[in-house]
Formats: structure tokens, C-alpha cells, sequence
């Protein structure tokens, strides 16, 4: 929840704000917990008093106020409301140099759909994701931030304003992989896509887009190719967060 008179963004759950501690502590304005979770939290307000910044013991309600949710686990961290870089040419020559994976998506639908690609993007160690400035709904917001559990403190998060301009320039550098329901090839064959290649692994950039409308033709023709997750057709598609752990762990295990 945003607090519009500080400008300040609540970030709630356990492995949440305790990411944000260990990685980013100086970030954290004021905390508010559980006395149950002061224990757990000592480090934090310890480190808060040394920079003379507030905590305070306070019951559900109160976090519950603080942070707009009930999901708050007994913490709540504020910190200053996230600003979102535009992508740099460095950030693009930095990923292809260390040949870093990460995702762009395009229309993902909702604050949670991004929370949750940011917890697989974490776990399978991928780099940085990148939004597009018109998206209204993918945001770096409280619940963003409690779904992906502390992966955003492992991630680059950029935007673009244009996404197929942009991947025109990634593919220059990037392998650009695009995800279609109707792609011929399967995901089953991205080794072989990746390994022919030279040079060995190079760095990726997965575009995603909404599960219902999917990447629009522009994007689409901007990839090197597209992919789709082979199904028992049941149902239409996978939730995009679905789809991106699915992929994710393919290349991680690259």
C-alpha cells in the first residue's frame, strides 16, 4: 500500500522484509511488527536505531492499516516509493556480456502475475525483467512485492516505453525467445535453439504477454523465435507466472 503523503511503499511478509534486511537495509524507512516477530527482526531494528529510524510493536489491525492487506504475517516495512529506471544501454551491454537471463514482459495483467514471476525469476537466477511503461496493472506495488516472497530484491526491474523497438536493439545482443499458444516449436526444443548458436550460452530474454491476448504481432515479429508449452488442451493456457517458472527452469538447467 502506497502511503501518498510520505511517498513511501509498504512491503509485507516474513521472507519479504527479511530479504529487504539482509540486502537492502538501508532502504527501510520504518517498521512495523508483531511483538511475536521482534525476535526475529532484532537485526533490523537494531540496525534502524543506529540510523535513528522508528519501529514500533503494534497489533494485526495496525499492520493491517499500514499495508492494506491482511496478508501482512506480523511485518511491515515502509521504504520510498520504488521509481522504475528506464533500461540503459549499459544494463543491455552488462547482461549480454555476462550473458544474464531475465524477461520482458508485455501486458501481464496484474501486480500479483508480477510478484509471482519475480519469486521464479529468483529462484532460478535470472537477472532482470523488463516492463513497459504503459502497462497500468504490472506495478511494484505491495502485493507485488509480499507474491514474490523477496525475489525483487534479487532483480533488475526496468522499462521501456516501446517493447518491440527495444527488442529490435536486444536482438542484437540478446536471444529474444517469445512464448506462443500456436508456435510450432515446443519448449522441449530450446536446447537445441540456444545451443546453435556460437560462442556458447548466450544471454536470454524471454517476452512474455498476457494469457489471454498474448504478444501482439509487432513483438512477435521481433523474436528470434516463439515457443509454446505443449498441453493436454483442456483448458486454453497456463497463467503467465505458470509459464515463466516453466521456461525459467529450462534454462537454468542449461
Amino acid at each position: 500500500m502506497r502511503n501518498k503523503l510520505t511517498e513511501e511503499l509498504a512491503v509485507c511478509g516474513l521472507n519479504a522484509v527479511l530479504a529487504l534486511g539482509e540486502h537492502h537495509p538501508d532502504t527501510i524507512n520504518r517498521l512495523f511488527l508483531r511483538e511475536d516477530r521482534l525476535k526475529t527482526f532484532s537485526g533490523i531494528c537494531k540496525r534502524l536505531a543506529e540510523r535513528k529510524r522508528p519501529y514500533k510493536l503494534c497489533e494485526d489491525e495496525e499492520l493491517e492499516r499500514v499495508c492494506g492487506s491482511v496478508h501482512h504475517q506480523g511485518v511491515a516495512a515502509m521504504i520510498e516509493e520504488p521509481v522504475v529506471a528506464p533500461l540503459s544501454q549499459e544494463d543491455l551491454d552488462f547482461w549480454a556480456a555476462e550473458k544474464k537471463t531475465g524477461l520482458v514482459l508485455y501486458s501481464v495483467g496484474n501486480d500479483h502475475n508480477l510478484g509471482a514471476i519475480a519469486r521464479a525469476a529468483a529462484f532460478f537466477d535470472a537477472h532482470f525483467i523488463i516492463l513497459n511503461e504503459n502497462d497500468s496493472e504490472a506495478r511494484l506495488t505491495t502485493s507485488a512485492y509480499r507474491v514474490a516472497g523477496g525475489g525483487m530484491e534479487h532483480l533488475t526491474v526496468r522499462k521501456v516505453g516501446n517493447t518491440a523497438a527495444f527488442l529490435k536493439d536486444a536482438s542484437k545482443q540478446l536471444l529474444v525467445l517469445g512464448t506462443d499458444t500456436r508456435a510450432r516449436q515446443r519448449i522441449g526444443d530450446l536446447s537445441g535453439i540456444v545451443k546453435a548458436g556460437r560462442g556458447g550460452r548466450p544471454g536470454i530474454a524471454l517476452v512474455l504477454g498476457n494469457e489471454e491476448t498474448s504478444l501482439p504481432q509487432p513483438v512477435k515479429d521481433r523474436c528470434s523465435c516463439l515457443l509454446r508449452i505443449p498441453g493436454t488442451g483442456n483448458i486454453d493456457s497456463l497463467n503467465v507466472s505458470q509459464i515463466a517458472a516453466l521456461f525459467l527452469y529450462h534454462f537454468f538447467e542449461l
